[in-house]
């Protein structure tokens, strides 16, 4: 028992003796500080939630007390600083490994300890839409043959989410929102529209309500099991190799083209009948069954008109989380099935609906020419990636300038498609107001073509630099595509490095491009201070200068497998656009990350942080 309480008393009165040999060394006495334990921080989204990371690397023989430790030894603490930016949402850090256990015959207890390296994650609620910091201390024991030393450090983590990429209520809401209206749309194609009398006429005479809840039941299952197969395809990891491919990109295009081809009534596409024809038979099933086998004729039967509409949204959410393709199928198929369960609990709104009419060809000609000008856009992103250099910035924006002016042409019925048959398109109000934007639109585009940076869809165009006539910024000109180099260059001009991880087929940071690094105060300011890195992940293309050997021994040649492996290595995270300032002496972050970010004040602010 006494020999207890001298080791709490020693454990006790180390710091003080610590002090005191910092005292005597002003007097001439060598000291030497041991620090066995060094922190690394990192904040990462994790299954959907916000993580900041502390990874503590322990010296060779020393161990690191757990927080979970209850003998005589002091256990690892750690303590955030409270911020209205942020709530924990657990008691302790998450340790992983689990720590080692030990029993002391000495003490008679079992201790729990860690060596090499443990990381301690803790997820929390983020509170705030801006950057923010979380601050911590730090206090442990960390013992080597029986002498021990405090753990203590004090640390800073700068957060901050993107509010596109990451996953939050807000970004799947919103993609919820524009599923819905996809869904609406879809309603309103010629394989739909028709067959809303028609099937609710049939549950009012058989089934009533009942079977018509469960046929919109059975088309919303459908679209959800299509989602949830997206979902384990094109995981979050898979996302942004599959958006910038050249083969589904390409395939893409082909599918656009040939849809848009289609819908102008050139010919028709269909599914094989026999698909068709199965589905339709098993309609003859009692009960809920033959209804379920209803909505998957009406999901197959529809697929000429709906895909190009579901396909969109399928590919939005390629670039999200695995709830994201979940999430889009059921807003999707929630508009989609709306009209068939409504109808038949009001059906005395049937005879308020329109016709068939000319209005539905013009609506074929407008989804068509939609398709037609997101056909390019999948080419484009191709066309960077891996350096075709066919599409530049101002074919790209003649293309859609000539689409656009045909549909305003069309709604004005001077020209025609072999949609409309023998009818002769009528000037109605409705095509009117379609012509009149279309031509606001195609001169919007025009300005482009001059220099305009047109920030509103600049996401969807190549970059400024790929267009003709069109000087880049001055330091765009002086940008470096190699981290290495970037840093060597860095300390050779003593200047610290911004580093930007960007992508050919990144919506957000062409935007980023357009509305805040174009601008002339962030232009000088970057111009002046820094030395740019802008680090493509995905470029198919470019070769490093010289192969990069990863931490488990494989071997780039790639630049963008480079650039990706350098984000998720030293930055943990997959994001773009992602910003930091390093300092190239020491290769550590001075301010960071900045996600996508369209107020200049706020990115001067990021610029002008000093760490």
């Amino acid at each position: 028992m006494r020999l207890r309480l001298y080791f709490i008393l020693f454990t006790l009165l180390l710091p003080f003796a610590v002090s005191a040999q910092l005292n005597l060394s002003g007097i001439g006495v060598a000291v030497e500080m041991q620090n066995p334990v060094t922190w690394s921080t990192s904040f990462v989204v994790e299954n959907e939630t916000p993580t900041l990371v502390l990874t503590a690397n322990i010296e060779d023989g020393w161990h690191l007390y757990s927080q979970n430790h209850k003998g005589t030894a002091l256990p690892l603490v750690i303590n955030l600083q409270p911020s209205e930016c942020y709530k924990p949402l657990n008691d302790k850090f998450l340790e992983a490994p689990d720590p080692e256990e030990h029993y002391d015959e000495f003490f008679k207890e079992t201790e729990l300890y860690h060596s090499g390296t443990v990381t301690y994650k803790m997820p929390i609620k983020v509170l705030c839409d801006s950057a923010f910091q979380i601050s911590a201390a730090i206090d442990g024991q960390a013992c080597i043959d029986g002498k021990c030393v405090p753990v203590e450090a004090k640390i800073t983590v700068n957060c901050q989410l993107s509010t596109v990429n990451s996953e939050g209520e807000n970004g799947l809401g919103w993609f919820f929102l524009v599923a819905f209206l996809g869904g609406l749309l879809g309603i309103l194609t010629p394989c739909v529209f028709p067959m809303i009398p028609m099937t609710v006429s049939y549950f009012m005479k058989h089934g009533g309500r009942k079977q018509a809840f469960f046929y919109g039941f059975s088309i919303v299952l459908i679209y959800v099991v299509v989602g949830i197969v997206l979902s384990a395809l094109f995981g979050q990891g898979f996302a942004n190799d599959i958006s910038t491919h050249w083969i589904p990109n390409m395939l893409f295009t082909v599918i656009f083209i040939v849809f848009a081809i289609s819908l102008l009534g050139y010919f028709e596409i269909q599914l094989p009948q026999s698909w068709v024809n199965k589905s339709a038979k098993n309609e003859d099933k009692a009960g809920y069954i033959g209804t379920f086998f209803m909505a998957l004729t009406l999901v197959l039967v529809s697929f000429s008109c709906t895909l190009p509409i579901a396909g969109a949204v399928a590919l939005g959410a390629a670039d999200g989380s695995w709830l994201k393709p979940i999430v889009g199928m059921l807003g999707f198929s929630l508009a989609f099935a709306l009209p068939f369960t409504l109808f038949a609990i009001f059906p005395q709104w049937l005879n308020k609906l329109p016709k068939s009419g000319g209005w539905m060809a013009a609506l074929k000609v407008t989804l068509a020419i939609v398709e037609l000008a997101f056909a390019f856009k999948f080419f484009s992103v191709a066309d960077q990636a891996y350096h075709w250099n066919i599409l530049s910035r101002d074919i790209f924006l003649i293309i859609w300038i000539l689409l656009f002016l045909v549909l305003a042409l069309y709604m004005l019925g001077v020209i025609k498609f072999p949609v409309d048959g023998d009818v002769k398109p009528q000037r109605t109000k409705g095509r009117i107001f379609i012509a009149t934007l279309s031509f606001i639109f195609v001169a919007y585009l025009t300005s482009g073509l001059w220099g305009e940076p047109l920030n509103e869809i600049s996401g969807w165009l190549p970059p400024m630099n790929t267009q003709h006539f069109v000087e880049a910024p001055e330091w765009e000109k002086d940008a470096v595509f190699d981290y290495d180099e970037a840093m060597a260059k860095g300390r050779g001009e003593h200047k610290n490095v911004l580093v930007m991880f960007t992508g050919y087929g990144c919506v957000n940071c062409r935007k980023m491009e357009q509305k805040v690094l174009a601008n002339e105060e962030v232009t000088k300011c970057i111009k002046d201070n820094y030395i740019v890195c802008t680090l493509y992940v995905d470029d198919k293309v470019t070769k490093t200068s010289k192969p990069f050997i990863t931490a488990e021994g494989d071997t780039l040649t790639l630049l963008g497998d480079k650039n990706k492996y350098l984000q998720k290595t030293l930055f943990h995270q997959n994001a773009q656009p992602n910003h930091y300032i390093i300092n190239p002496d020491t290769e550590s972050v001075v301010a960071g990350p900045m996600f996508y970010e369209t107020d200049v004040e706020k990115y001067l602010k990021f610029l002008k942080e000093k760490g």
